[in-house]
């Protein structure tokens, strides 16, 4: 899912930067491919992906452009914020891997 929400954003933003010029959107753009390149690694995942989801709504109800394509890549990136990097991750790699033990609800 990092994958892919990350990939998403970093060939959007690089076709958007290609195709405007205007400075305001040229750095909104690279503050998104930075974003898509953090989760594309799994590095500071939960910060990354509330970035996508605030970048995501803002593009969804702001720019003209496929509104389903941007609210797509805003879920992702506020599940992936809810989720965290996994086990395949910089993250993970740096500081370990979190396991959430629920334990027995018997009681």
């Amino acid at each position: 899912m990092r994958l892919v929400a990350g990939a998403a954003l970093v060939i959007d933003a690089v076709n958007s930067i290609l195709r405007d010029s205007p400075l305001g959107s040229v750095i909104q753009h690279v503050v998104a491919a930075g974003a898509g390149v953090l989760l594309f690694l799994g590095l500071w995942t939960p910060i990354a992906g509330a970035l996508v989801a605030i970048f995501g709504l803002w593009a969804a109800f702001s720019q003209v452009g496929d509104l389903w394509m941007h609210l797509l890549v805003a879920t992702l990136g506020a599940a992936l914020a809810l989720l965290g990097p996994g086990a395949w991750s910089v993250d993970a790699r740096l500081f370990g891997w979190k396991r959430i033990d629920l334990g027995d609800r018997r009681h």
